[in-house]
């Protein structure tokens, strides 16, 4: 079994959302993946974006900017 690491993870009401923060990721060649959200927090479509802690501020700022609506950010082991 492998160790759980520190991720930042994006939670999102609808799936649509969740492909939009991907595709806006891998445009700005930003680090990360679509996941199952973990069962430590409640994501209403059940997918996350996962990214290493470092890019968090990375993460929301292009999401904040291209006005996707997420559910949450958040920092958990995964």
């Amino acid at each position: 079994m492998r160790e759980k690491e520190l991720r930042f993870v994006v939670t999102f009401h609808t799936t649509a959302e969740a492909m939009a923060v991907e595709k806006l990721c891998r445009e700005k060649a930003i680090e990360g993946k679509l996941i199952s959200a973990p069962r430590s927090i409640s994501a209403d479509c059940g997918i996350a974006w996962s990214s290493p802690p470092e890019l968090a501020d990375i993460v929301r700022e292009a999401v904040q900017s291209a006005g996707i609506e997420i559910q949450g950010f958040h920092e958990v082991r995964a």
